[in-house]
């Protein structure tokens, strides 16, 4: 069996759900977390305050930094003011799910 993965294809990259923990001691990625619906999320962690943008902008500098994708290519296109989020990554779809893949390699479970 597959291991289920935080993300989905789309016609013009990835749709990315995340779980976002503002005001934290450190900026980390905590790993994968099952939801109760049966899907699976990224859990993510930031110091910046859920005022302004700030966290979202943090978490978007994270995620680029983790993924090793320019920041430009991020959007956060559900749940702005939300701990849960739908974060989208632009590109050609399957070298971001592969750079994608590679970069939850240390939170994967086995």
């Amino acid at each position: 069996m597959t291991e289920r993965l935080p993300f989905a294809e789309m016609a013009d990259g990835v749709r990315l759900a995340v779980r976002l923990t503002p005001k934290a001691s450190a900026e980390r990625i905590v790993g994968l977390v099952d939801e109760p619906n049966g899907g699976v999320v990224l859990k993510v962690a930031v110091t910046a305050a859920p005022e302004g943008g700030k966290a979202n902008a943090a978490l978007i500098k994270l995620l680029a930094r983790t993924f090793r994708l320019p920041p430009r290519d991020f959007s956060v296109v559900r749940g702005l003011s939300d701990r849960r989020k739908t974060v989208t990554v632009t590109g050609a779809p399957a070298a971001i799910a592969t750079r994608i893949t590679h970069g939850l390699r240390p939170w994967s479970r086995a």
